[in-house]
């Protein structure tokens, strides 16, 4: 039997990089997959090659910004699938300006799509996830939530290091009732985000001497809301390459 059988996952930001392959995986251990996003083309196309290798999917649009837009996709998942085990809050948006390049309106949407969707994507889903006999949440955050990188992106840094705090905040509260609550810290990972950039900069930085894989973080996902890590909660798993460890 697989480590997720039976259980419902939804994970945001589901359509590319580490939220495609973290949908991919869940699915893969026997998890029901909800992948939201907005970039329905590409969300969709996740959700049918779950299903065309024998898994359940469902593909849900989800402003991750939007208050009244998770209250409906709460009501989707409900409907869909009866419950909610797993979420994995993993939206984010990144920028490489400097702190006097940042406009007002570029931080509050960079923290709007990286910090404040976990509070309302959580929030949100707390009547479902504390229902669960095997509820656990999974928060993206950056090896940038807990350090300064290299002087620019502040909301970026900003936003993560937020997610990270909050991460232990809600994990207290909820380890009464059994709810894991953790938060994974990749590191240079070769995603969408990274696009064209010269990834000789990362590879310097980094021990291991090479940029990661998104399947290297969705296998650590994939281990945080297993059973497997039954004792883990308010924790912080750098997936780095030993970056933090410099």
């Amino acid at each position: 039997m697989a480590r997720l059988d039976g259980r419902t996952a939804l994970v945001t930001g589901g359509a590319s990089g580490i939220g495609k392959q973290t949908a991919l995986r869940l699915a893969s251990e026997g998890a029901n997959v909800v992948v939201a996003d907005v970039q329905d083309g590409l969300g969709a196309e996740v959700a049918t090659e779950i299903e065309k290798n024998g898994g359940e999917a469902l593909f849900l649009h989800l402003d991750v910004t939007d208050e009244a837009a998770w209250t409906a996709a709460v009501e989707t998942v409900k409907e869909k699938f009866g419950g909610l085990d797993i979420l994995v809050n993993n939206a984010g948006m990144g920028h490489a300006d400097t702190l006097e390049e940042t406009s007002l309106a570029l931080y509050e949407k960079i923290v709007a799509v990286t910090q404040t969707s976990v509070f309302l994507g959580t929030k949100a889903f707390a009547p479902l996830l504390k229902a669960s006999s095997h509820g656990a949440v999974v928060n993206t955050s950056s090896i940038f939530g807990a350090s300064g990188g290299f002087g620019v992106s502040p909301a970026y840094h900003a936003a993560k290091g937020a997610v990270r705090t909050l991460t232990k905040n809600i994990a207290i509260e909820w380890a009464p009732l059994g709810i894991r609550v953790n938060s994974v810290h990749p590191g240079f990972i070769e995603t969408p985000m990274m696009g064209d950039t010269d990834q000789a900069p990362y590879i310097a930085t980094t021990p291991l001497g090479r940029v990661g894989r998104p399947e290297e973080i969705a296998s650590a996902i994939a281990f945080l809301v297993s059973d497997d890590a039954s004792f883990i909660t308010g924790a912080e798993l750098f997936v780095d390459g030993g970056y933090i460890a410099r």
